[in-house]
């Protein structure tokens, strides 16, 4: 008997080829060059629309033939947003189109020059086992990652079908890698595989996790993700003995990068100059303090789990009564319960890395530094009324911001009192901003294809103070491999340090001028509202000048 279709199901099929049809066609963009600020909004949202690639075979599409064919789409936004006429705007309004701006170029560059799904096995990472500290991941990610540490188990029904959907993109996209995947550049290709084994064993680790046995489907689709994992994982290692060129992008690309999309006012040189003038300040004033302290007693570090804990909550409650009680930034409530969950835990002596050899003779200068956690909050808890800086910047944008100004605090916070109570613990602000310096000198070098990653390293290694970068290797090439991969991130923590007390020095100059007081409250309190933007924007906004931007050109 043959079917005899109804007219239901015929209306449903006809309603459904509509569509397709529909989703085959270009999408027709709409004019954004009214000269507004609603326009430059509205071209925001279609902007961030696009530049989500589209599905194949249920994984993001990074194929050479996608890319092409959504090229002109990608030009005609560009020059939607270059033919908007901001003069007459106000600053903030022109910082939020420069920020759109430098958010296309970062999307062309990617295009052109860095290609991470062609050259960069680590781009096809697909779980992330731990919440950022900084706005979204570091480095370039697809944008299809699972966030593990979002999920509670055993699962609810409903969270096991997002899990299960999460998931099934891993087959997909790892099949895709080995066709995507035809860059030469070695030191990317063989410190991915890396990545790629991680994955593998975190998916062994997630098949053990209370409950998920229970679940044959979820089992399955694990099963899957995990045979896909290990196979790309051999094909990496089989292709590697292949690859023989270099990673860094070079001198030119590096800067035009640093400029035109991160909106860092400087060259790949001036960077070189600013990390070398660090590195001898710290390695100075770290001897200098030495001196200084030379008849205090030694810092003890914590020798138990029970004396760690007992440190870091008499740590963190100084630090925020530091903050409050001088004045230094207005404490909101999360400050607090947004530290409390990052105190970490005592290691034994041999297992820890640079960061927690520190926070075992004292926690407040790593505390510091996770003034992050206070900026994370902020956009949880009081998102910015801006809907172009509610949410993170793409491409790590937010670098020179958000490393930068907790690597500032650091020393600011030093500077401003809050170690008068033990000398000692400036030894360790100093020998911090030495292995921030060193580490992203390393990355500068292997960006100009003048050393390898493993070079680099070796500056990283050698020229942090007291050997601490030598403990565990596992930080170090962590490091190393991540700014290899996101040009510039390696070296934001400096730079973005010297962007802030650039921004400080022109407030304080300006009140100066003004005959006001200055105090130190209001600027942290004006950069805070301004959100999680690049901190030369930041400067330029708050002073009404933008002089300090003058070689960066739009």
């Amino acid at each position: 008997m043959k079917f005899k279709p109804s007219l239901l199901s015929i209306f449903a099929i006809l309603i459904l080829t509509s569509c397709q049809n529909k989703a085959d066609q270009p999408t027709q963009l709409t004019n954004y060059t009214h000269n507004d600020y609603e326009s430059l909004v509205s071209l925001f949202k279609a902007w961030r629309q696009f530049e989500t690639p589209p599905l194949k075979n249920g994984a993001p599409d990074y194929t050479i033939e996608t890319f092409e064919q959504r090229w002109p789409k990608f030009k005609t936004l560009q020059a939607q947003l270059k033919s908007i006429d901001t003069s007459g705007w106000s600053t903030i309004n022109k910082v939020d189109y420069t920020i759109v701006w430098a958010e296309m170029n970062g999307y062309d560059f990617n295009h052109r020059i860095l290609k991470p799904w062609q050259r960069d096995p680590a781009f096809y990472k697909s779980i992330w086992t731990y919440k950022s500290d900084v706005p979204a991941h570091e480095g370039p990610t697809h944008h299809g990652i699972t966030e593990l540490w979002m999920y509670d188990f055993p699962l609810t029904q409903d969270a096991k079908d997002r899990l299960i959907s999460d998931l099934k993109v891993i087959p997909s996209l790892n099949e895709q890698a080995t066709i995507n995947l035809t860059g030469n550049a070695k030191d990317l290709w063989i410190a991915g595989i890396r990545d790629i084994k991680e994955q593998g064993e975190t998916l062994k680790a997630l098949m053990e996790k209370s409950g998920v046995k229970s679940h044959p489907d979820l089992v399955r689709v694990i099963q899957h993700a995990l045979t896909s994992t290990d196979e790309l994982a051999v094909w990496l290692e089989k292709e590697a003995k292949t690859k023989t060129g270099p990673s860094g992008i070079g001198k030119d690309n590096y800067t035009w990068y640093l400029q035109n999309v991160h909106l860092v006012p400087l060259t790949w040189e001036d960077e070189v100059m600013l990390l070398k003038r660090e590195l001898a300040r710290a390695w100075s004033s770290l001897k200098l303090e030495e001196h200084r302290n030379r008849n205090l007693p030694q810092l003890m570090d914590a020798d138990s789990p029970e004396a760690y804990q007992q440190t870091a909550e008499a740590s963190a409650k100084s630090l925020i009564s530091f903050l409050d009680e001088n004045d230094i930034v207005t404490v909101k409530d999360y400050f607090e319960p947004a530290l409390n969950a990052h105190l970490g835990a005592f290691v034994p002596k041999d297992q820890r890395n640079f960061f927690w050899i520190t926070a075992h003779y004292d926690q407040r200068p790593l505390y510091s530094h996770f003034y992050h956690w206070f900026e994370l909050a902020r956009m949880d808890l009081e998102p910015h009324e801006n809907y172009i800086r509610r949410g993170p910047l793409l491409y790590n944008i937010f670098d020179s911001r958000n490393e930068g100004m907790a690597t500032a605090v650091e020393e600011l916070f030093m500077q401003a009192g809050l170690y008068d109570d033990n000398p000692r613990v400036r030894e360790i602000v100093y020998i911090m901003i030495a292995q921030r310096a060193a580490r992203g000198l390393g990355s500068l070098y292997a960006h100009a294809n003048e050393m390898t990653m493993e070079e680099a390293g070796s500056i990283h290694s050698e020229y942090t103070p007291r050997g601490w970068m030598k403990t565990e290797k596992e930080l170090l090439l962590f490091e190393q491999h991540l700014y290899l991969r996101q040009p510039g991130y390696g070296t934001s923590y400096i730079t973005g340090k010297y962007l802030v007390e650039s921004a400080l020095a022109e407030y304080g100059r300006q009140r100066e001028l003004q005959g006001t007081p200055f105090e130190i409250k209001p600027f942290f309190d004006q950069l805070n509202t301004i959100g999680n933007i690049p901190i030369a924007l930041g400067q330029w906004e708050m002073t009404g000048s933008d002089q300090h931007l003058k070689m960066i050109k739009k």
